[in-house]
């Protein structure tokens, strides 16, 4: 006679699932893995939106002062740091909603990070730097996103705010 099945998920399983007991896989959605599969899908798409306006991107996921900044672009003579905002909601005013995340808090963050990033490659003073925010809505179905590009969305934050 085989043995009974338990009807507990397996420990791994349990870990694998975050710790939520009973856990099923619709939850995945939420879990920080797909967050980041998602935002480096939505982060590629700007890129390329980016590319086609003209832009050169120059590097992504550039880590400076204790800062991400999610893509360093170039506009002709003005280095470019943009913050990328992703949401996979449809509904009318997603786009504005997403890229109006962008707090203070975090625009302060930025700030440190392009200074760090500007002081790191000698080129504090040298050229405008300008913040833009774009904010990007994939709805599940999808094949493209919808993009939204707010330039020079915010000035230089916190107290290094005059050497950006």
């Amino acid at each position: 006679m085989p043995p009974a099945q338990s009807s507990q998920q397996p420990s791994w399983w349990r870990r694998w699932l975050g710790g939520v007991p009973n856990a099923e896989p619709q939850y995945f959605t939420r879990w920080p893995r797909w967050r980041r599969w998602f935002g480096h899908r939505c982060e590629r798409a700007v890129a390329s939106h980016l590319w086609r306006l003209g832009y050169t991107v120059l590097a992504a996921n550039v880590q400076a002062g204790g800062a991400e900044i999610d893509l360093l672009v170039l506009d002709r003579d003005t280095l470019v740091i943009v913050e990328v905002r992703s949401t996979q909601a449809s509904h009318p005013g997603a786009l504005m909603e997403t890229a109006a995340s962008v707090h203070e808090a975090k625009q302060e963050k930025l700030t440190r990070g392009a200074l760090a990033f500007l002081k790191r490659h000698r080129l504090l003073g040298k050229m405008p730097v300008r913040f833009d925010v774009i904010g990007v809505a994939w709805p599940p179905n999808a094949s493209y996103p919808l993009i939204h590009h707010i330039p020079d969305a915010f000035p230089a934050q916190g107290k290094y705010q005059f050497f950006c």
